[in-house]
């Protein structure tokens, strides 16, 4: 039950966990750590090289877990004393989690859990890393539990009922160029109070009630909770 609280939903992009040292791919065109994304983010770069996307995600996995979570992460996260909080993230990361946000949906994946290649519902947690010949129960190599581009995005649906029924709408450190993640923003309604955060705003369609805060998001979000009236 969400009780009395207002409930805001907030789709969170790369550019949060950017001030974690966490690296965006958008920042220097379209390479990724130096990768071109569709040769290790992509099924077709999974058949053409496994080792390359598995050497990728081993190393993504060994830079989340030395990374610790920062002011926008534990900002959201303090946000749920006043309000009922759903963060939709298309970050595979877990800093989210670590910060205290405790209703988490990734939209992408998350870099802690891999699956059969046969079967996107036999997953386990994974914490070291994802060898060629490691196999799932059915018999199948295990591949990163990652959404990767020209994939399904199978939260989505749930995360468009979210943003369709929250009493406030938040976008936080996103481009808001990767679809349909970035289709977000267009499924709330008219009247609902959104709010976008990001060191430069991105290009939107015009919007009803839509209040830009051009800040880092770590400062960002600290200006949404002083206007949120959120201590």
């Amino acid at each position: 039950m969400m009780g009395d609280k207002k409930h805001i939903a907030v789709l969170t992009g790369a550019g949060i966990s950017a001030e974690s040292g966490l690296k965006t791919f958008r920042d220097s065109d379209g390479l990724w750590m130096g990768y071109d994304v569709y040769e290790v983010a992509s099924p077709q770069g999974w058949v053409k090289n496994p080792q390359l996307v598995l050497d990728f995600y081993n190393a993504r996995r060994k830079d989340v877990a030395a990374a610790f979570p920062n002011a926008a992460h534990t900002g959201l996260a303090s946000l749920e004393k006043d309000f009922n909080v759903t963060i939709i993230t298309q970050n595979i990361d877990d800093l989210h989690e670590r910060a205290g946000s405790t209703n988490i949906l990734h939209l992408h994946g998350e870099i802690f859990k891999m699956r059969s290649v046969a079967d996107e519902d036999t997953i386990y947690e994974i914490r070291n890393d994802i060898m060629l010949g490691d196999l799932a129960d059915d018999g199948c190599q295990l591949r990163p539990h990652i959404v990767w581009f020209g994939e399904a995005v199978p939260m989505m649906e749930e995360a468009a009922a979210i943003v369709q029924q929250c009493d406030y709408f938040v976008v936080v450190g996103t481009s808001l160029q990767v679809y349909p993640a970035a289709s977000l923003l267009y499924y709330t309604p008219p009247h609902l109070p959104k709010f976008i955060i990001d060191k430069k705003i991105p290009a939107t369609e015009r919007q009803h009630n839509l209040r830009c805060i051009e800040m880092p998001a770590t400062e960002g979000v600290e200006e949404l909770k002083r206007i949120l009236g959120s201590a």
